[in-house]
């Protein structure tokens, strides 16, 4: 990385100046270096390296707060493992905390004493995002995010044509020219968002839940002024960044006068927004935030869509997104609604919460510099996969079905990577195919 000059030093201790905050001083001085944690993380498990270990990661950002905080540190700081904040530590904290950690937080909930083990790596990413040492493949997406709106700088005439398209065969599916993908209406109850990765690689997955939409009866629009449910700040630790993406769509349901925001299928999205950005904003939500994988299934209790469980034959696994499910607590409504219409559904071993990471996560797909580790730690959901004897894949997040699909391919597995969206709108019974 080169040698580091005094400001940058100081930018990255910045995070140790509020010593007021209880839970960074905390869980900072909390691990007892047990080792238990290390099977939890599938670096480690994929490598059986000692230096993936999540205790690894915690102590590299701690050892840097005793070294400038305690007295010990200052004076002895060889007698605490106290490190200086310079070139090698920051190139280890780097390949530790950018390229062999997905935030999975995995860790975190095996921890036996319960350290936040992903929070701290997030604090170690915000060191390195002060310094400017963040890889320039990940601060490359958030760039585009700022810049352009959405992560993947999507033209605005791109993504009109994109949605136009989508209608046309959304009319032709459900044969009826009603069916709309509306855009920038006000005052429609839902604001959709959608991940880039869907006008730009997935637009079946626009058409998947717009005809959801049109089977129950929806008022919703698109935005083409913010619909990027995504936010890479989040992984790049970068807070003002994480606060502007967070903005452009909090000021866009005001704008459009919506009530309900639907988060669409993105883990990290979903996080970002719902639990992060009154953080960010310090302000609590002036409308609703739901995901769309519950308001899938609130659509199926009220029978406002109905599904047809003769449509799908396949046997159907489900692939947990760690954001949406371990640190998010949509565990349930996806597999209500997934039981109420396959009758071969199979669960992984581990599931639920307990799922492994895809590898996808934190920023991994975006840092092509540690694509070969990512392929090494993603033999285990490979293996998962295999174990179930499914020929479909099911999961809530585009980032998984991305690293999914790229699973599927390396390791041959043959399956077949859906979101739910998709599978749903499947075995949709529309009105014209009722008796």
């Amino acid at each position: 990385m080169g040698e580091l000059n005094k400001e940058q030093i100081r930018k990255g201790l910045q995070v140790f100046q509020n010593l007021s905050d209880s839970k960074l001083i905390t869980h900072l001085n909390s691990c007892v270096h047990c080792g238990l944690c290390a099977e939890s993380c599938i670096y480690y498990l994929a490598t059986k390296e000692n230096r993936f270990t999540p205790a690894r990661k915690v102590d590299i950002v701690a050892s840097i707060y005793r070294r400038y905080h305690t007295i010990t540190g200052k004076f002895l700081p060889g007698l605490i493992n106290a490190r200086e904040l310079n070139e090698e530590t920051t190139d280890e904290m780097v390949d530790l905390l950018f390229g062999a950690c997905t935030m999975c937080g995995r860790c975190t909930m095996h921890c036996s004493i319960g350290v936040d083990i992903e929070y701290l790596v997030r604090v170690g990413r915000t060191m390195l995002s002060n310094m400017g040492m963040v890889p320039a493949t990940l601060q490359s997406t958030v760039n585009a995010a700022v810049e352009t709106g959405n992560n993947m700088s999507i033209p605005n005439d791109e993504f009109i044509a994109t949605l136009k398209w989508m209608e046309e065969e959304l009319i032709d599916e459900v044969n009826n020219p009603n069916a709309k993908i509306p855009v920038n209406e006000s005052g429609k109850r839902i604001l959709y968002t959608l991940n880039p990765r869907e006008p730009k690689f997935f637009p079946l997955s626009i058409s998947a839940m717009a005809k959801i939409f049109f089977a129950a009866g929806e008022s919703w629009t698109l935005s083409t002024q913010m619909y990027d449910v995504t936010n890479y700040a989040y992984f790049s630790g970068n807070p003002d960044e994480a606060r502007l993406i967070a903005l452009r769509l909090w000021n866009e349901m005001g704008n459009l006068n919506a009530q309900t925001l639907v988060l669409a299928e993105c883990g990290h999205g979903s996080r970002a927004f719902r639990w992060e950005a009154p953080n960010y904003l310090q302000e609590h939500f002036p409308f609703e935030v739901k995901t769309s994988v519950e308001c899938i299934a609130d659509y199926i209790r009220e029978g406002k869509i109905h599904l047809d469980p003769e449509k799908i034959k396949d046997v159907v696994t489900l692939h947990d997104p760690c954001n949406l499910v371990r640190s998010g607590g949509i565990i349930h409504e996806q597999r209500y609604i997934l039981n109420r219409f396959i009758a071969n559904f199979v669960e992984m071993t581990p599931h639920g919460i307990d799922n492994y990471c895809c590898g996808g996560g934190g920023g991994q797909l975006s840092m092509s510099e540690y694509n070969e580790r990512r392929m090494k730690i993603a033999e285990i959901k490979a293996r998962q996969i295999r174990n179930t004897g499914a020929s479909v894949v099911v999961t809530p997040c585009h980032n998984c079905v991305d690293q999914l699909n790229q699973i599927n391919v390396f390791f041959k597995l043959g399956v077949r990577i859906k979101t739910l969206a998709e599978i749903v709108a499947d075995a949709l019974i529309l009105d014209t195919e009722s008796p």
